[in-house]
């Protein structure tokens, strides 16, 4: 999966929605947003990929394998 991977914190600024839409514009790449514990997920474009740190989702392990394919990671 190379492109730009974001990491949302729950208390991520809320300027990382317009922010994350706008590099989705820009980019023929793919976006993808993990929201860690407790995070709310923003209003995004609907072609934003948007994954949870959670049981049923994503594991740690699962993470780290997005963290290394992406082209950019980006942490809020």
């Amino acid at each position: 999966m190379a492109g730009v991977l974001h990491l949302l914190k729950r208390d991520a600024s809320p300027l990382a929605a317009p922010v994350i839409n706008a590099m989705r514009r820009k980019t023929e790449h793919p976006v993808t947003v993990v929201l860690l514990a407790d995070a709310v997920a923003p209003a995004l474009a609907p072609d934003i990929t948007v994954r949870r740190l959670a049981d049923g989702d994503l594991d740690y392990s699962a993470l780290l394998d997005l963290i290394f394919e992406a082209d950019r990671v980006i942490t809020w």
